[in-house]
């Protein structure tokens, strides 16, 4: 009988034992949400990376290791913009996941900041609600005021400067800031961090070293030309002197009054401002090198995802534009790149993806309920390897300008660009195909393969012509553009 008792008193203990160790497991497990770090940088082309373009010059030893580390989409885009401030809508639909249409107001109107149902729906706001620690830095204006706020910790500025405290180190100093608090407060919860830049966005003041690197200098002289140097990035394959016809919108800043560019297209001021540019981003990545230095010294890193990103593309003298006005790939398309738990490592996919599918797939990674408001997707199933695309059709959109302005669209190896600006006597139409034409040489760039060159006035494509001007009046009515162009004449 006593060793009965004996028998029945160890089995309890051993069950509380085990009940006890499960419920640790589960504070543990529950202690183990992911983290994210959100990175985004303002205006730069995927083709500035080697990831994207191997001939780049551009060293980024961090974003080379997360590329080799994690997961690289060659299809990522931003869905377009209403406005001249192209960063402004396509930050809005980063935050709320909403399409280009679909926006608050202050999307197009910066100014008009009224409370909207919107605002408590976005990426802050979600995060916050699921227990996360949110905190955001980046750049002042241009973006939307109503989201940003709703991150615990917001420390804003624009820096825009070639020193520690003017540059991108002071992005850099407020995470890391904010990861030694953290750390010094043993604190549990997971975090959210969006971590933004100002740069490389002008002006591209970079530091004196990695200026001198790149043979650049922060030109400011009207009058003269900024000095040619052997060391400066060579001139990009689809360089032009001067975009074959008018752009569509009329005193536009980033074509006309960029210091130290202005309206010039010579080799050597595009030379010097890629310089200034690459000066710029590489220190973006020294920057984003120290946080994640932090990270892994707090034994985070492995728990966290980490997704790089900018709001836009850009041009830098990309056929004889400046800006990121225009919907040729170099500035319609955006470089992204993740790495975290679970995703294949060195792995390269098309992903189709729209910046506005980040926060449904922070949510969906997070465990966190996806808002109704959302019109985004998901694009977990290409991180698990479970699909290579999440749509088949992408749709662009400029109409900062003169309206209607431009649209894209793209399916498969073919994209289709149309003008109606300037009152109606600037009408053009683009076609290309993708994967024999990737830089989108059109006839002034004098290449001599027939497919290597805009293909809408060639008869040999005139039903693929006709498909895809179908495929783009198809997608405008699909995300309620409100406006049509010349020869839609089925239209809405």
């Amino acid at each position: 009988m006593k060793n009965y008792i004996t028998f029945i008193i160890a089995v309890c203990t051993f069950s509380l034992i085990m009940v006890g160790c499960k419920e640790e497991k589960t504070k543990v497990q529950e202690k183990k949400r992911p983290n994210f770090l959100f990175v985004l940088v303002d205006d730069q082309s995927p083709f500035d990376l080697k990831t994207y373009d191997p001939n780049s010059i551009l060293e980024t030893p961090n974003l080379d290791k997360l590329a080799q580390e994690g997961l690289v989409f060659d299809d990522a885009r931003h869905m377009g913009s209403m406005n001249g401030a192209v960063c402004t809508p396509s930050r809005h639909m980063i935050m709320s996941g909403r399409t280009l249409w679909h926006l608050p107001p202050s999307a197009q109107f910066q100014k008009q900041r009224d409370l909207h149902v919107i605002d408590s729906m976005t990426m802050g706001a979600v995060f916050n609600r699921a227990g996360y620690k949110t905190m955001r830095t980046c750049k002042k204006g241009n973006s939307y005021g109503n989201a940003n706020n709703q991150f615990t910790v917001v420390k804003d500025a624009t820096k825009r400067g070639g020193t520690e405290e003017t540059g991108s180190a002071w992005h850099s100093k407020q995470v890391l800031n904010y990861l030694k608090e953290r750390d010094s407060l043993d604190e549990k919860d997971p975090f959210l961090i969006y971590f933004g830049f100002s740069h490389p966005h002008d002006r591209r003041d970079g530091t004196p070293e990695l200026l001198e690197k790149y043979g650049a200098v922060n030109h400011r002289d009207k009058e003269s030309l900024p000095p040619a140097n052997p060391k400066q990035p060579q001139l990009q394959e689809n360089y032009l002197s001067a975009h074959p016809f008018h752009h569509g919108h009329p005193e536009l800043r980033d074509e006309e009054r960029v210091s130290g560019v202005w309206k010039n297209r010579d080799e050597q001021t595009v030379r010097n401002e890629l310089g200034r540019e690459y000066a710029c981003s590489e220190n973006i990545d020294i920057q984003i090198g120290k946080v994640l230095d932090k990270l892994e010294a707090m034994g985070e890193l492995d728990n966290t995802y980490i997704i790089y990103t900018s709001d836009h593309g850009m041009s830098i003298g990309r056929h004889g534009l400046m800006g990121k006005q225009n919907l040729y790939e170099h500035t319609w398309r955006v470089p992204f790149l993740i790495k975290g738990p679970g995703i294949e490592a060195g792995k390269r996919v098309k992903g189709n993806i729209y910046l506005l599918d980040v926060l449904p797939t922070l949510c969906d990674l997070a465990g966190i309920e996806t808002p109704e408001t959302v019109e985004g997707k998901s694009f977990v199933p290409v991180l698990k390897g479970e699909k290579e695309v999440i749509r088949e059709v992408s749709y662009g959109v400029y109409a900062g300008g003169t309206k209607p302005g431009m649209r894209t669209v793209k399916k498969g190896n073919w994209k289709l660009i149309k003008y109606d600006v300037m009152g109606g006597t600037i009408r053009e139409t683009q076609l290309f195909n993708l994967a024999e034409n990737p830089h989108e040489y059109v006839a002034e760039h004098n290449k001599s393969g027939e497919i290597e060159t805009d293909l809408a006035e060639n008869p040999k494509y005139a039903e693929k012509l006709a498909e895809m001007e179908a495929l783009l009046l198809e997608q405008m009515i699909a995300h309620d553009d409100p406006y049509i162009l010349w020869n839609q004449t089925d239209a809405k």
